[in-house]
């Protein structure tokens, strides 16, 4: 059962979704929103070109009702992932981060994977904060007639906010890929 948090932060992911999946970074309301992220976080306003999809995942985190002291705002998927993995690692914090293949994606996660062509994997990102990467909460969990799926929503997807199809095994576990392979999930347990 989704905790009333949980709730809230899909609730959110998916009206940014819906308000701004139509436009790209450069239309003026998107861009809008763009600052808005950065500077709702207490960060200066790099412009559009600037990757701003953690700043996206970190903004949603906050504005459902996170503290600063449960999730590491970044403009770095890596950052945020090194310190739930080491949440994880202490058995603290409402953020957690697990090898992909170990947990199942629940509602409000977050899943974290490889970009650029890159192949870092669970170790390489629990020893280090800064890698090539891209995060998106899971917003839906379902079955279809191909079998057991996960809704994603993600900033700075094709210069715009977007969702994804990612599929899973019998056991609900996320299926290995081979181009930009999957990390971690990153556990919600607010």
């Amino acid at each position: 059962m989704a905790t009333a948090y949980v709730k809230k932060l899909v609730t959110i992911a998916e009206e940014q979704y819906n308000s701004y999946h139509l436009e790209s970074e450069s239309d003026v309301e998107l861009s809008k929103q763009i600052r808005k992220y950065w500077t709702d976080l207490g960060f200066s306003f790099p412009g559009v070109t600037t990757a701003w999809s953690a700043i996206f995942i970190s903004w949603c985190i906050k504005k459902a009702g996170a503290t600063g002291e449960e999730f590491l705002f970044n403009p770095a998927h890596a950052r945020f992932v090194h310190a739930a993995i080491q949440n994880a690692i202490q058995d603290t914090g409402v953020f957690r981060a697990y090898p992909y293949q170990a947990i199942e994606p629940g509602l409000g996660d977050i899943i974290h994977h490889n970009r650029g062509n890159k192949r870092y994997d669970f170790e390489f990102a629990k020893k280090n904060k800064a890698y090539e990467s891209h995060s998106a909460i899971v917003v839906e969990r379902g079955t279809d007639a191909k079998g057991n799926y996960v809704l994603t929503v993600g900033g700075n997807e094709s210069d715009s906010i977007r969702k994804k199809l990612i599929r899973l095994d019998k056991q609900w576990k996320i299926i290995a890929r081979e181009i930009n392979p999957y990390i971690c999930i990153i556990r919600n347990l607010k």
